[in-house]
């Protein structure tokens, strides 16, 4: 039984890009979708698309790699099942002075953290990407 589908998503994702496979596919909910679209709009991921085989749906999530190094150097999971991190929207941290990004679920849905900042909305921070 999988008890954190978010850090399973992030660790397919890492596993995949450290043995440079183009794509990966992972299990669908809503909120993995929400991720791995701001991933995708921050330029981490080259597409993400919705796949259904059988009656179960998947994302295939297609990798992007620069000079053949993958562009995702760390992919860190915050907040966790056990231990919930929540941030106040004056808290919202850098990451990577600015050239990484943290992932947020707020009131208004999940959101990067600049998008949190500019909507001044504070949440659970899911995930660190640089």
């Amino acid at each position: 039984m999988m008890t954190d589908p978010i850090a399973d998503m992030l660790t397919r994702i890492r596993n995949a890009s450290m043995a440079h496979k183009k794509e990966v596919i992972v299990a669908y909910s809503k909120i993995k979708l929400a991720i791995a679209s701001i991933l995708v709009r921050e330029g981490y991921l080259l597409s993400m698309e919705e796949d259904k085989k059988d009656s179960h749906a998947y994302l295939v999530i297609k990798l992007k790699y620069d000079g053949g190094d993958s562009v995702i150097h760390s992919l860190k999971r915050v907040s966790k099942p056990g231990h919930r991190i929540y941030v106040k929207k004056e808290n919202i941290g850098r990451v990577l002075s600015g050239f990484g990004v943290a992932i947020l679920s707020t009131p208004r849905g999940v959101l990067s953290d600049h998008e949190a900042k500019k909507a001044q909305v504070g949440g659970e921070l899911l995930c660190e990407v640089y």
